[in-house]
């Protein structure tokens, strides 16, 4: 009988087809680069490509990662998110905004990791992205309680009713804790994977109003 370790060893990895990249002919603003790959990826039909992963530290110092949508790119190049501010990631981005976000499009063998600072948007903006939710979505969101311990689920559906009928009878009813975040990268990576383990990467680190590039190794 096969262990585990050998059907791990057994699974085939960087399984995608990779499009042409030629890191020499990158664009100098990383930003360029992203939409180019998001873009890609769109025109793909990869699934979900707006799928991030978001990495913060708790007040203890120690990592914690979750999965969630990107919201946009602004034109200075700020990679939006969106949270509740009771929700776990919302209070560990309150305390420690210094974050790392984490694409990965597996059919084109791709992936784009950056690190940064995330800085709240203003309430209004805040408030138009809330009011571009699903009224299911904005009705789970004005229950709060992301992350509290769940005991009754009688309960949560009665209170995600009311909140429901709220938003019906209130389309423009908007949850105060509700914060998109804007995260400004100081470093960039696009890794480009190839079956040899030979993968491409280039890196991006800021310099005070511009950027600097580099190949690393696989």
């Amino acid at each position: 009988m096969s262990t585990l370790r050998d059907r791990l060893r057994a699974t085939p990895s960087v399984i995608g087809t990779a499009p042409a990249f030629d890191p020499a002919a990158a664009p100098e603003d990383p930003r360029k680069l992203f939409l180019e790959w998001l873009n890609v990826a769109l025109d793909a039909n990869v699934p979900e490509p707006h799928v991030t992963t978001l990495s913060t530290v708790d007040a203890d110092g120690q990592p914690d990662a979750r999965v969630l949508v990107l919201k946009d790119v602004t034109d200075d190049g700020a990679f939006e998110i969106a949270t509740s501010d009771e929700s776990a990631k919302g209070q560990q981005l309150a305390t420690n905004p210094r974050v790392a976000l984490s694409f990965y499009w597996t059919p084109l063998a791709r992936s784009v990791r950056l690190r940064g600072t995330a800085t709240r948007a203003t309430p209004a903006e805040s408030a138009a992205d809330f009011l571009a939710r699903h009224p299911a979505s904005r009705a789970i969101a004005l229950v709060g309680r992301q992350s509290a311990p769940l005991a009754d689920d009688v309960e949560r559906e009665r209170l995600i009713a009311a909140n429901l009928a709220r938003v019906e009878a209130d389309p423009e009813l908007v949850s105060e804790a509700w914060t998109v975040w804007r995260i400004v990268p100081i470093e960039i990576q696009f890794w480009q994977g190839d079956s040899s383990r030979n993968h491409l990467r280039l890196r991006y680190d800021r310099t005070g109003d511009g950027w600097q590039r580099q190949r690393l190794w696989a």
